[in-house]
Protein backbone atom coordinates (compact mmCIF):
# COMPACT_ATOMS: atom_id res chain seq x y z
CA UNK A 1 0.00 0.00 0.00
CA UNK A 2 1.29 3.46 -0.88
CA UNK A 3 0.32 6.68 0.87
CA UNK A 4 0.54 9.93 -1.02
CA UNK A 5 1.24 13.06 0.97
CA UNK A 6 0.43 16.50 -0.41
CA UNK A 7 3.41 18.63 -1.34
CA UNK A 8 3.64 21.51 1.09
CA UNK A 9 5.14 24.75 -0.13
CA UNK A 10 6.86 26.91 2.40
CA UNK A 11 6.03 30.60 2.37
CA UNK A 12 9.14 32.58 1.57
CA UNK A 13 9.66 35.14 4.30
CA UNK A 14 11.48 38.40 3.62
CA UNK A 15 15.18 38.36 4.51
CA UNK A 16 17.52 41.16 5.58
CA UNK A 17 20.16 41.83 2.91
CA UNK A 18 23.24 44.03 2.91
CA UNK A 19 22.56 47.31 1.13
CA UNK A 20 23.56 50.95 0.94
CA UNK A 21 21.40 53.97 1.70
CA UNK A 22 21.31 54.55 -2.08
CA UNK A 23 19.85 51.04 -2.58
CA UNK A 24 17.19 51.87 -0.01
CA UNK A 25 16.35 55.22 -1.69
CA UNK A 26 16.07 53.57 -5.11
CA UNK A 27 13.48 51.11 -3.78
CA UNK A 28 11.70 53.80 -1.76
CA UNK A 29 11.27 56.01 -4.80
CA UNK A 30 9.90 53.25 -7.08
CA UNK A 31 6.20 53.42 -7.82
CA UNK A 32 5.72 49.89 -6.51
CA UNK A 33 4.59 49.84 -2.86
CA UNK A 34 6.88 48.15 -0.33
CA UNK A 35 7.28 48.23 3.41
CA UNK A 36 10.95 49.10 3.77
CA UNK A 37 13.30 48.84 6.72
CA UNK A 38 16.93 49.98 6.70
CA UNK A 39 19.41 49.74 9.58
CA UNK A 40 23.19 49.63 9.83
CA UNK A 41 23.75 48.66 6.18
CA UNK A 42 20.94 46.08 6.10
CA UNK A 43 17.71 46.32 4.09
CA UNK A 44 14.45 44.43 4.58
CA UNK A 45 11.81 44.67 1.86
CA UNK A 46 8.30 43.45 2.59
CA UNK A 47 5.97 43.26 -0.38
CA UNK A 48 2.80 45.24 0.29
CA UNK A 49 0.63 42.36 -0.87
CA UNK A 50 -2.41 41.27 1.05
CA UNK A 51 -2.03 40.89 4.81
CA UNK A 52 -3.27 37.68 6.33
CA UNK A 53 -6.69 37.62 7.98
CA UNK A 54 -5.27 37.43 11.53
CA UNK A 55 -2.79 40.25 10.89
CA UNK A 56 -5.49 42.52 9.45
CA UNK A 57 -7.96 41.78 12.26
CA UNK A 58 -5.41 42.49 15.00
CA UNK A 59 -4.24 45.71 13.33
CA UNK A 60 -7.80 47.01 12.98
CA UNK A 61 -8.70 45.99 16.54
CA UNK A 62 -5.61 47.72 17.95
CA UNK A 63 -6.35 50.97 16.10
CA UNK A 64 -9.99 50.86 17.17
CA UNK A 65 -9.08 50.29 20.84
CA UNK A 66 -6.56 53.15 20.78
CA UNK A 67 -9.20 55.42 19.22
CA UNK A 68 -11.76 54.53 21.88
CA UNK A 69 -9.21 55.13 24.65
CA UNK A 70 -8.37 58.59 23.33
CA UNK A 71 -12.07 59.46 22.89
CA UNK A 72 -12.54 58.65 26.59
CA UNK A 73 -9.31 60.52 27.52
CA UNK A 74 -9.11 63.50 25.11
CA UNK A 75 -6.02 65.00 26.75
CA UNK A 76 -3.38 64.67 25.47
CA UNK A 77 -4.10 64.63 21.77
CA UNK A 78 -2.95 61.62 19.78
CA UNK A 79 -2.42 60.74 16.16
CA UNK A 80 -2.15 57.28 14.63
CA UNK A 81 -0.11 57.00 11.45
CA UNK A 82 0.03 53.25 10.91
CA UNK A 83 1.98 52.05 7.90
CA UNK A 84 3.67 55.39 7.23
CA UNK A 85 7.37 55.38 6.33
CA UNK A 86 9.64 57.03 8.92
CA UNK A 87 13.17 57.92 7.95
CA UNK A 88 16.35 59.27 9.51
CA UNK A 89 18.19 60.30 6.36
CA UNK A 90 21.25 58.25 5.53
CA UNK A 91 20.89 56.03 8.61
CA UNK A 92 17.61 54.25 9.33
CA UNK A 93 14.13 53.83 7.92
CA UNK A 94 11.08 51.80 8.90
CA UNK A 95 7.40 51.32 8.07
CA UNK A 96 5.90 49.96 11.30
CA UNK A 97 2.48 48.30 11.35
CA UNK A 98 1.44 50.63 14.16
CA UNK A 99 2.68 54.12 14.97
CA UNK A 100 1.34 56.54 17.56
CA UNK A 101 2.19 60.15 18.38
CA UNK A 102 0.94 61.53 21.69
CA UNK A 103 0.87 65.25 22.44
CA UNK A 104 2.17 68.16 20.40
CA UNK A 105 4.64 68.08 17.53
CA UNK A 106 2.99 65.44 15.34
CA UNK A 107 4.18 65.45 11.74
CA UNK A 108 1.99 67.36 9.30
CA UNK A 109 2.18 66.90 5.55
CA UNK A 110 2.31 69.96 3.29
CA UNK A 111 1.77 70.13 -0.46
CA UNK A 112 5.00 69.48 -2.31
CA UNK A 113 6.66 67.52 0.51
CA UNK A 114 7.55 63.84 0.36
CA UNK A 115 4.92 61.50 1.80
CA UNK A 116 7.00 60.15 4.66
CA UNK A 117 8.02 61.27 8.14
CA UNK A 118 11.47 62.88 8.04
CA UNK A 119 12.92 62.32 11.53
CA UNK A 120 15.49 65.04 10.87
CA UNK A 121 12.53 67.45 10.81
CA UNK A 122 9.94 65.80 13.08
CA UNK A 123 10.19 64.01 16.43
CA UNK A 124 10.06 60.22 16.66
CA UNK A 125 6.73 58.53 17.40
CA UNK A 126 5.96 57.75 21.03
CA UNK A 127 5.04 54.15 20.25
CA UNK A 128 5.52 51.78 17.33
CA UNK A 129 4.33 48.23 17.00
CA UNK A 130 4.64 45.22 14.78
CA UNK A 131 1.98 42.56 14.34
CA UNK A 132 3.88 39.27 14.27
CA UNK A 133 1.84 36.66 12.49
CA UNK A 134 4.82 35.07 10.69
CA UNK A 135 7.70 37.41 11.64
CA UNK A 136 8.07 37.03 15.40
CA UNK A 137 11.83 36.33 15.45
CA UNK A 138 12.65 39.37 13.29
CA UNK A 139 10.25 41.59 15.24
CA UNK A 140 11.85 40.60 18.56
CA UNK A 141 15.44 41.06 17.35
CA UNK A 142 16.28 43.22 14.32
CA UNK A 143 13.13 45.38 14.50
CA UNK A 144 13.63 46.05 18.20
CA UNK A 145 17.22 47.12 17.55
CA UNK A 146 16.14 49.35 14.65
CA UNK A 147 13.45 51.11 16.70
CA UNK A 148 15.83 51.59 19.64
CA UNK A 149 18.42 53.13 17.27
CA UNK A 150 15.74 55.50 15.96
CA UNK A 151 15.14 56.67 19.54
CA UNK A 152 11.62 55.29 19.87
CA UNK A 153 10.85 54.82 23.55
CA UNK A 154 8.07 52.20 23.45
CA UNK A 155 7.77 49.20 21.13
CA UNK A 156 4.95 46.68 21.06
CA UNK A 157 5.08 43.25 19.43
CA UNK A 158 1.69 41.64 19.04
CA UNK A 159 2.26 37.88 18.71
CA UNK A 160 -0.80 36.66 16.81
CA UNK A 161 -0.11 32.93 17.16
CA UNK A 162 0.96 33.14 20.83
CA UNK A 163 -1.97 35.46 21.64
CA UNK A 164 0.17 37.89 23.61
CA UNK A 165 1.43 41.45 23.52
CA UNK A 166 5.07 42.16 24.42
CA UNK A 167 5.79 45.73 25.43
CA UNK A 168 9.37 46.98 25.36
CA UNK A 169 10.47 50.21 27.02
CA UNK A 170 13.43 50.91 24.76
CA UNK A 171 14.70 54.19 26.23
CA UNK A 172 18.47 54.02 26.05
CA UNK A 173 20.05 51.09 24.20
CA UNK A 174 21.21 49.75 27.58
CA UNK A 175 17.60 49.32 28.68
CA UNK A 176 16.46 47.14 25.75
CA UNK A 177 15.83 44.19 28.07
CA UNK A 178 13.03 46.12 29.84
CA UNK A 179 9.94 44.14 28.77
CA UNK A 180 6.39 43.40 29.87
CA UNK A 181 4.30 40.57 28.44
CA UNK A 182 0.52 40.55 28.42
CA UNK A 183 -1.36 37.39 27.53
CA UNK A 184 -4.48 38.03 25.41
Amino acid sequence: MTAALPVLTQTKLPQWKTASWEDYKRLRDEEEAHRLFFHAGWLLVKDMGWEGISHAQIKDLFIMLMGLWFIAHPEPTAQSMSGCLIEQSGMQAAAPDLMLYVGEGCPQWKTGEQRRVDLNKWRVPDLVGEIADTTLATDLDEMKQLYAALGIREYWVIDVQGRRVMIFGLGEMANISNMRVRKC
